[in-house]
Parts: structure tokens; sequence; C-alpha cells
């Protein structure tokens, strides 16, 4: 088979084992972890959930925990967040001749012909005026550089990509991950910016993925990266 054509479906199977993202949501008044992709969420190990932050409105840290139930993970603050991140290792991910994926290292699957390894990041936003803190232990993290809860649905919002800490252009970014998971909403400019319209009253989850190349390791060819960042457009008062 010509190399291109290797190339291609590489490129098309790591989109699958990419394809899913990560959010979360408030479920019968609980912080839930959201695994899936548009409006379906899948069953997953909860163990994978590698980590949890919350912070208060000053961006101070507030204790989580992560309770790791038999189909998901739910995040349990010791007090009310303004904003909140996790992290799930989707581990390594081998592709065989066959087009099948093993969650496995090359090292341990002799016969890959791709490999890479996925990590999903997510950030909610629960308070207006929330202050960020350092949030390196997201190596893709879409930034809101004003705050998300007072733009207000139909008005956008600007943001920034940061991959690895530092800005970086040419980022697709989907403006409502939940309803229309493969619609690009806009584009990261010279200085990882750019401007998404706020698509709902309720939630919102902006999205955006990449692939970084990784050399040198026995068992990945790449990083395989997805972020999400989530708001609600409008308050709702009980």
């Amino acid at each position: 088979m010509p190399k291109f054509h290797l190339l291609l479906i590489a490129a098309l199977f790591t989109m699958e084992v990419q394809a899913h993202g990560l959010w979360t949501e408030q479920r019968r008044g609980n912080i839930e972890v959201v695994y899936g992709h548009g409006a379906e969420d899948d069953a997953f190990k909860a163990d994978k959930v590698s980590g949890a932050w919350a912070f208060d409105a000053q961006g101070k840290a507030i204790e989580v925990k992560i309770s790791r139930l038999d189909d998901h993970a739910r995040l349990q603050p010791a007090s009310s967040p303004a904003s909140l991140a996790v992290a799930l290792d989707n581990g390594a991910w081998s592709q065989t001749p066959d087009n099948k994926w093993i969650n496995q290292g090359r090292s341990k699957v002799p016969t890959a012909v791709h490999a890479l390894h996925t990590w999903k990041y997510s950030l909610a936003i629960y308070g207006e005026d929330a202050k960020l803190p350092d949030l390196s232990a997201l190596k893709l993290l879409i930034k809101p550089l004003q705050d998300p809860l007072k733009v207000g649905p139909g008005k956008p919002l600007k943001v920034q990509v940061l991959l690895d800490g530092k800005p970086v252009s040419g980022i697709n970014l989907i403006g409502d991950y939940r309803s229309q998971p493969s619609i690009v909403s806009a584009t990261t400019d010279s200085n990882g910016q750019a401007e998404v319209i706020v698509r709902n009253e309720g939630l919102n989850i902006i999205a955006a993925e990449t692939s970084v190349p990784v050399s040198g390791d026995a068992d990945i060819d790449e990083r395989g990266l997805f972020t999400s960042l989530s708001f609600l457009g409008t308050h709702h008062h009980e």
C-alpha cells in the first residue's frame, strides 16, 4: 500500500481514538465528570481521572475529592468552587496493521504501525469574576480572557489557547461541543487568541484538540490532547 494511504489511515484512526472529549456537568446536585462526544456520553474507568483541582473566587485552592464510581467519576469540592479543572489520562494506544487499536504502548505491541498517548482536560467556570490560578497541569487549556458568565448568549467571548503553557496558533475551536461537535466556530491567531460566540443560555462547552509529535519515546509517536471550557450562558435562579 502506498505510504500516503498508510498515513491517511493512521490519521483517520487517530481521530477515532481521540474522538471523545471531557467536561463536567452538574447532575442531581453533583458535579459529574462526563466523557463523551456531542450529546452522547459513555461509561469510563474512573481511575483514568488523573487529577482534579477546585478554586475559590480568588484562585485559592479548595480541597476536592474524586469519587470513583463503577462507570464514571464524581467531583466533590469541600466548598462551592468558582472554578474547577479535571484531567483524564486515557493511556497509550497502538494501532496494529489490521487497523485495530490496543490500549497499550508500542513496546507492548510489537506489530504497531502507529502509537499515541491521549489526555483529556476540562476547565469549568462557576462564579463571576473568578480569578484563575496557575493551570499548567492542563497541557492544553482554553483560557477565558474575559468573564464568560457576563458575556451572554449571542455575544463573542475572547479566549486564548495554551499548549504546554504557551499560546498556540491554528487551533480550531468548537463553539458548542455538546450540540455541534463537528462545527468549527473560530481558529486561534498568532497569539493563540480567538473569539467564540456564546451559544446557549444553559451549559456552554467550548472545545479544542490537537496532536503533538513525540520523538525518542519507545511507546508513542505523538500526544493527543483534548480540552474544554464550560460555563452557563445565563444565570439561573431557583
